[in-house]
């Protein structure tokens, strides 16, 4: 049995909005000419249709990530349906079942959360990294949801989150009431919707940072527990790939003032 197609996900691409996005600040001209939408002539004057021409864009700009985020959607899915036929289909209540349901659901908060950010900031950096780990977090959930279809089980379940790894740490997820690790809450997502600017990137990284030590808990424990090959390859490159942008976020947050500190 081999495992899914580039497990990761994490494909070198470029941003979207990069051929029409203008340096902020940077009074410079955008490729073929064209000056970016916050542009002002040297007499201080805004450039007729500059401001419209940038409210034009934003819609085809969101246009383009939500299809280059069903796209990695669909590629995964593919993927995990090429996954091959395991030694016996795991069962419902087993790890690997668990594991892809539960990091399912884990990464579509991260993409979620990755969304919220670039539309609320024109920060190249945190725009980018927020592409990077919504493309590849969406292509992870395709494959996870392409192994629940091949193995005849739904993509939900009655049993309590993270039941699959309560038997061996003694508590269902972070947080009383059974949720998984690293979990923003609906306030905290809210907060993170009414923001904007510099609030807004530090937010996201804030929340970003336990969302990932969290994912990683999960996936740590599937390396160890999951029956399937692929399952088990996939959770070890979500490990990896997460730890190493933690790093990336910490210092990104720092450099944007740290935390926000909540009141």
């Amino acid at each position: 049995m081999t495992g899914p197609a580039d497990p990761s996900g994490r494909q070198p691409m470029a941003s979207p909005d990069a051929a029409t996005r203008g340096e902020a600040g940077s009074g410079g001209v955008a490729p073929g000419g064209a000056r970016s939408s916050g542009e002002v002539r040297s007499s201080g004057e805004v450039a007729p249709g500059a401001t419209s021409r940038g409210a034009a864009a934003r819609p085809l700009l969101v246009a383009g990530v939500v299809l280059l985020l069903a796209l990695a959607a669909v590629l995964g899915l593919v993927a995990g349906s090429r996954m091959g036929s395991a030694p016996a289909t795991p069962s419902e209540s087993s790890v690997d079942a668990g594991f892809a349901r539960d990091m399912g659901a884990h990464h579509a908060q991260a993409v979620e959360m990755s969304v919220l950010v670039r539309d609320r900031t024109d920060d190249p950096d945190v725009r980018q990294l927020a592409l990077d780990i919504a493309l590849a977090q969406q292509h992870q959930l395709g494959q996870m949801f392409g192994w629940l279809e091949i193995w005849g089980l739904p993509k939900s379940s009655t049993a309590p989150r993270m039941a699959w790894m309560s038997d061996h740490t003694g508590h269902q997820g972070s947080g009383d009431d059974g949720s998984m690790p690293g979990m923003a809450t609906q306030a905290e997502l809210n907060q993170l919707a009414a923001a904007s600017g510099t609030d807004a990137e530090r937010l996201y990284l804030q929340l970003m940072i336990p969302h990932h030590v969290g994912g990683i808990e999960m996936a740590g424990y599937a390396v160890r527990e999951a029956d399937t090959e692929a399952v088990r390859h996939l959770a070890e490159m979500i490990v990896r790939s997460q730890d190493a942008e933690l790093d990336v976020l910490s210092d990104m947050l720092e450099e944007r003032g740290g935390p926000i500190v909540q009141e």
